[in-house]
């Protein structure tokens, strides 16, 4: 943290900087984009080291964010609480969690010269390069939000990220400070596994769990010997409070209270990522009343529960992109007494190519309440079949409309959705953004 860099290093760093920035200035002055990659990934042929260069001049550290669900929500709650300390952020809020949209993001609290002013860089990574980017970054936090399986065609089963992660993180510095989700039988191992000074979060609410463990379900074996878990109940797919009968292993005990901690945004699935960066601003030496404070005013990341009004009606954008974060924005439709949804499935490189994931989320229980559905996206047809083997009669109160044009389908879905009522978006990644530069008339990325 903070340390000072060699005269080449910073000749070189400068250059790469000075590059980078007349990109950025290029691309965004056309509107070819946010440029919220490119920038990076020039400059890092310049200055190879670029990512360790940069992090290391950060006042206070890095905070990594990872987890397959929940990253960029954490990420904005937690820098919102360090910006009311008056603390100098850097944050990728546009999502970019490659290696070159981390640059890039460090980049921007950069001046011409490579000296980077920020005093934490909070930094949302993608599962599949915390092994890569670990020992560059030196980060002073990692909270691991969860692991479930994602974007098949790209990763492989989650015990081998775990694996990965437990063997990188173990040989960072003794003050590092890991921050796992106890609920996730795996990354509650981890954390036990580890040398670092580790505090869990998790939930502690029974009244919440579900009635049966969902088709989603990634991991109820023990990670440590391979026997079934036993489940006191689920909170969502494999998350819950578990012990094993053959081995001893049980969840690790959470820093935090749950049913002390409340939250503004929808979905139990927020509680995790309101209680992950609670505890994390805590370590951080927040004082309570300014987190709880923050936690009740805060406005979700775009496409995260966002709301939007649209021509006098509502409409809140659910990010709907595995089994597990589709059949818990099913959930929030499902306890709320709107109609009207949109399902929005494309296969594009930020979704995932493999869409047979759609087959594993509980559909049955949005066609089972009736009302319209409104299918689009790249893959329209393959969700519309996804709905239609959901249905156990052909006479069920059911109105599905197949539109494989997006502003049309958003247009119709507006028209079936009451005044009185919220239209419910569910896009995968790249469709979320589609969504929002139709509704709002601008891009994210």
């Amino acid at each position: 943290m903070g340390n000072k860099i060699q005269f080449i290093d910073r000749l070189r760093l400068g250059f790469a900087v000075s590059v980078a920035k007349s990109v950025t200035f290029i691309v965004r002055s056309l509107r070819l984009g946010a440029a919220s990659v490119l920038p990076g990934s020039i400059a890092r042929r310049i200055e190879p080291r670029l990512l360790q260069l940069l992090s290391q001049q950060v006042k206070n550290g890095v905070i990594l964010i990872a987890g397959t669900n929940g990253k960029t929500t954490t990420a904005l709650l937690l820098c919102t609480i360090l910006e009311r300390k008056g603390f100098r952020i850097t944050h990728n809020s546009t999502g970019a969690n490659l290696e070159n949209g981390l640059m890039t993001a460090l980049l921007e609290s950069t001046n011409l010269l490579g000296t980077l002013n920020a005093d934490y860089a909070i930094l949302e990574v993608d599962e599949n390069i915390v092994p890569r980017v670990l020992t560059p970054l030196q980060p002073r936090i990692i909270l691991c939000l969860n692991l479930f399986r994602d974007q098949l065609d790209r990763y492989g089963e989650v015990d081998t990220i775990s694996k990965r992660w437990t063997k990188v993180i173990s040989t960072l510095p003794p003050e590092t400070v890991v921050i796992p989700n106890a609920d996730d039988p795996t990354l509650s191992n981890l954390g036990q596994q580890l040398p670092q000074r580790v505090l869990f979060f998790g939930l502690n609410e029974p009244e919440h769990y579900l009635e049966a463990i969902p088709h989603a379900v990634d991991s109820i074996y023990c990670p440590k010997c391979g026997h079934s878990l036993d489940y006191k109940g689920v909170y969502l797919s494999h998350l819950g409070d578990f012990t094993c009968p053959n081995c001893g292993f049980s969840k690790s005990k959470p820093a935090l209270e749950s049913s002390e901690w409340s939250q503004i945004l929808v979905g139990l699935y927020n509680k995790y990522n309101t209680l992950a960066a609670a505890t994390a601003a805590i370590d951080l030496g927040v004082d309570e009343v300014t987190i709880r404070d923050t936690i009740n005013t805060f406005q979700a990341a775009f496409g995260r529960a966002e709301d939007l009004v649209i021509n006098g009606k509502r409409v809140r954008i659910l990010l709907s992109k595995n089994p597990v974060g589709t059949n818990e924005t099913i959930r929030v439709v499902t306890q709320s007494t709107d109609k009207t949804t949109l399902l929005v499935l494309n296969d594009r490189t930020p979704d995932g190519t493999d869409v047979s994931w759609i087959w594993d989320v509980d559909t049955e229980k949005l066609v089972e309440r009736g009302g319209t559905l409104v299918v689009s996206g790249d893959r329209v047809y393959d969700m519309a079949l996804r709905l239609r083997y959901s249905q156990k009669s052909p006479e069920s109160n059911l109105n599905l409309i197949v539109e494989e044009d997006l502003r049309q389908a958003i247009a119709t879905a507006l028209e079936h959705t009451p005044e009185n009522e919220t239209l419910h978006i569910l896009p995968t990644y790249s469709a979320m953004l589609e969504v929002r530069e139709v509704l709002t008339g601008r891009k994210i990325l």
